[in-house]
């Protein structure tokens, strides 16, 4: 069965981001063809990337935290990445997430489920081209979240009705590319 990591990207202690990678793993529960979980950034520790070699080249982690972050990214087929906007892209935390590995991301999908006071949409390109570097090949559907009609008061969430088939739409390509895919891993 194709494993699916939900990754949050925020880790902010008055963070949202948690609260919709839970809808986004609720959604997905539902499917027979894939296991989806969260996999919180914020769990792992992970300091900022100071590695001595880029992930490309890299033998081994300077920072022990990372050995985990590596294993838990080597064990999944795809991902769907939660990404606020924070001044118009992602946060600094996801960027060292990505950073940290190269090889465990290669030849995977990936969809983007994006938030903020626009949708989060210039947060959710700057993520499609930082995750082509690791070649993790993203989907077309991109469910968008507004803060300012999805949440209440911009800390609860309670997205519109619409967005579960937008959501369904993107798994279902998710799952189909990481099952592709991972023929040639």
């Amino acid at each position: 069965m194709i494993k699916i990591g939900i990754i949050t990207g925020s880790t902010r202690d008055a963070r949202v981001n948690l609260q919709v990678a839970e809808w986004v793993k609720s959604i997905g529960d539902k499917r027979s063809d894939a296991q989806v979980e969260v996999v919180d950034i914020k769990d792992y520790q992970l300091p900022p990337y100071n590695e001595p070699m880029p992930a490309l080249f890299s033998q081994g982690f300077k920072a022990p935290e990372a050995k985990a972050w590596s294993e838990k990214i080597n064990e999944l087929d795809g991902f769907v990445f939660v990404t606020p906007e924070y001044n118009r892209g992602i946060t600094s935390a996801l960027k060292d997430a990505i950073d940290y590995l190269y090889t465990e991301w290669n030849n995977k999908a990936a969809g983007i489920v994006s938030y903020g006071s626009s949708g989060g949409v210039t947060a959710a390109q700057s993520l499609r081209l930082i995750l082509t570097v690791p070649q993790i090949a993203t989907v077309g559907t991109q469910p968008a979240l507004n803060l300012f009609t999805d949440f209440v008061e911009m800390t609860t969430f309670q997205p519109a009705d619409f967005h579960e088939e937008t959501v369904q739409t993107m798994l279902n390509q998710v799952v189909a590319w990481s099952t592709a895919l991972k023929t040639i891993r």
